[in-house]
């Protein structure tokens, strides 16, 4: 991989997420409270922001990406964070934002390759009727995942209704 190109992208993401100023509000713990003020979370409550592997927002560096250090898993966002989003977008009256933050929370607990396979499978007319269905049950009784189980329940009624499911 190109150095440049890293450093880029790294440049852009921390300065994003706040690039690891240190906290001045004490941490809170939980999504309850959760308002306009925290936004965004990287910079007014780094404390609150970690990385999947457990990594302060502060120990995510461009020399520790460059140097291999920093590994693919120690960047990809934690389940938390984005229920924290969603409290912050729900505060704000932006229910859309906060469902759709909250069903990212639910598919941090899905692993890669098995969303890849959901996301082919919700394409018109690869799926049936009864396809979708276990695999919105799938999600809710696998991973807990009632919001994107939902979800997958309403494309199955629109798809039933368009015509775009499968044909068995």
């Amino acid at each position: 991989m190109d150095p440049a190109l890293i450093a880029s992208v790294v440049e852009s993401v921390m300065a994003t997420m706040g690039g690891g100023s240190s906290a001045s509000a004490a941490p809170a713990s939980g999504t309850a409270g959760r308002s306009v003020a925290d936004y965004p979370l990287g910079t007014k409550r780094p404390d609150m922001v970690k990385s999947a592997s457990g990594l302060r927002l502060a120990d995510i560096t461009l020399e520790k990406v460059v140097s291999g250090e920093i590994k693919f898993e120690d960047v990809k966002i934690r389940p938390e964070t984005l229920e924290q989003q969603a409290g912050i977008a729900k505060s704000a009256g932006r229910a859309s934002i906060a469902s759709n933050l909250k069903r990212a929370a639910e598919m941090t607990r899905i692993p890669d390759e098995r969303v890849l396979e959901m996301y082919n499978a919700l394409r018109p007319y690869r799926s049936t009727r009864e396809e979708l269905l276990v695999m919105a049950s799938e999600l809710e009784t696998k991973y807990q995942a009632t919001v994107c189980a939902e979800f997958v329940r309403e494309a199955c009624e629109v798809y039933g209704n368009r015509d775009r499911l499968k044909k068995a």
